[in-house]
């Protein structure tokens, strides 16, 4: 809040926490006019008695909304009308999104694509169509709530659309990379800045939309998903499903819980597992092949990061070594 512009006429604030308790002290500063959740998922819950205190603790950010706020909420979460009553008891006006047919802000239609998407929405009354600059359904779902915080605020929707044309992802979070390969080229989506179950899943039905070259290969390169407590080996185990729905041809993946997956996973689809991400490069160098779209991705204690860069590092481009 201190480097905020004094010009700046909006500012956009991520409240995060991984224990109850966290977010009252920090909305408190902030006093937001509109606050967002995005969803409610088993992220950290390592921390918490189960789901429902997430959700709880997510709720605290309602606390802290200025007089006549507005609390913008996920219908399609199965924890919707928790956090309804929990913003309603502050005195919150709520405005639900999703596909949901009864959503405010409603998804009407969408074309997922291997790298943008395009939607039709019905934004508190007012149809808008336009183009996401960065692929996946999970970003979808992240744009319709930015729809209606804008219409909320009365900032224009159609320059809102020009802004999300131009969404590129950040560093982690899905940034292509191209490898050089001997005899062509392979493409790394960079999505090692940190991973649960649902950003996992979102990554993969991701890929999974990915175009791949001649003879080659989607390929999913997994590290752990931590801070998942008690159920985090179903977890890892679960990913199978995704895995196969998503006809992903290979499976690399390291560390002591995806272990789990590997075991879960039928032999075709198992490229390589090591005990480290460390470990696992080496392995995963030998295996890619001109072609192959790699996505990679796990929690930062995972360190997939540096597998990323040790593979970038190793097939660089032409362009890349000219700089």
């Amino acid at each position: 809040m201190a480097r905020l512009p004094r010009e700046a006429r909006y500012g956009v604030f991520e409240i995060g926490m991984n224990h109850a308790g966290e977010i009252t002290p920090l909305v408190a500063m902030v006093r937001p006019h509109v606050a967002i959740v995005t969803t409610v998922e088993p992220v950290h819950i390592a921390q918490f008695s189960g789901i429902e205190a997430i959700a709880d603790a997510k709720a605290e950010i309602f606390s802290g909304l200025e007089p006549g706020g507005s609390a913008v909420l996920n219908q399609d979460n199965p924890h919707f009308a928790r956090l309804a009553a929990a913003a309603e008891a502050q005195g919150a006006q709520v405005v639900s999104f999703g596909a949901d047919e009864s959503a405010d802000v409603r998804l009407e239609d969408v074309s997922l694509k291997a790298h943008c998407s395009t939607l039709v929405a019905d934004v508190l009354g007012t149809q808008v169509t336009l183009k996401i600059g960065m692929p996946g359904r999970h970003v979808v779902q992240n744009v319709l709530a930015v729809l209606g915080a804008a219409e909320l605020l009365g900032a224009d929707l159609a320059l809102a659309g020009l802004a999300l044309a131009r969404l590129t992802p950040p560093p982690g979070r899905g940034v292509p990379v191209p490898l050089a390969l001997p005899g062509g080229a392979a493409t790394l989506l960079d999505e090692s800045y940190n991973a649960n179950p649902a950003s996992m899943r979102a990554a993969l039905d991701v890929l999974s939309r990915t175009p791949v070259g001649p003879r080659g290969r989607r390929i999913a390169v997994l590290g752990d998903m931590l801070e998942l407590g008690e159920a985090a080996a179903t977890h890892h185990r679960e990913l199978a499903e995704p895995v196969r729905a998503g006809g992903i041809d290979l499976v690399f993946c390291c560390g002591p819980l995806m272990r789990e997956l590997w075991y879960a996973l039928p032999a075709e689809r198992r490229g390589g597992y090591a005990p480290t991400s460390t470990s696992l490069t080496t392995i995963l160098a030998s295996a890619i092949r001109p072609g192959d779209t790699l996505m990679v991705k796990g929690s930062n204690g995972s360190r997939m990061g540096p597998l990323v860069k040790a593979l970038a590092d190793r097939f660089r481009t032409v362009e890349e070594m000219a700089v």
